[in-house]
């Protein structure tokens, strides 16, 4: 029988985060399951190429990470009050550090949002979610956002 003991849920802290932090609560208190949440700061390291000097990315990426450490820390206060969860901020390419988080952590279910993107916007941005899907060894439960808001 399948068990879900740990969860991990990847977050962008858009319009979509809250949404996907209630299921991932949900499934979380369902299954007694342990909860860690993601978010994955981009590394930048693409515009060393462009003449842009290691130690301004390396500054820029750093107040990026320290910014998304404390929105981490108030998102888990305000949507997961009182319960265990552990918060984690990452720095990378997002669909191969969730994957990468998903097996340090011995995820069973990978929760994540989507921003529903089409055509053209696809194309240029792709999709984090499809390549987490597509590549992940565990269950992945997405979620877009919601059309009428």
């Amino acid at each position: 029988m399948a068990k879900i003991e740990t969860i991990l849920c990847a977050l962008d802290f858009s319009e979509v985060s809250p949404k996907v932090a209630d299921y991932a609560r949900l499934l979380t208190d369902a299954f007694g399951a342990k909860l860690v949440v993601l978010y994955v700061a981009p590394s930048l390291n693409q515009y060393v190429e462009f003449h842009v000097q290691a130690s301004y990315i390396d500054n820029f990426v750093q107040g990026i990470v320290t910014g998304a450490t404390e929105t981490m820390d108030a998102f888990l206060k305000e949507h997961f009050p009182g319960q265990n969860v552990e918060g984690r901020v990452a720095t990378g390419y997002a669909a191969e550090e969730i994957l990468n988080a998903a097996k340090d952590v011995r995820a069973d279910l990978i929760v994540l949002g989507t921003h529903g993107r089409k055509g053209i916007d696809k194309i240029l941005f792709g999709s984090v979610a499809e390549k987490v899907i597509k590549s992940a060894v565990v269950p992945v439960m997405s979620m877009r956002p919601d059309p009428e808001k």
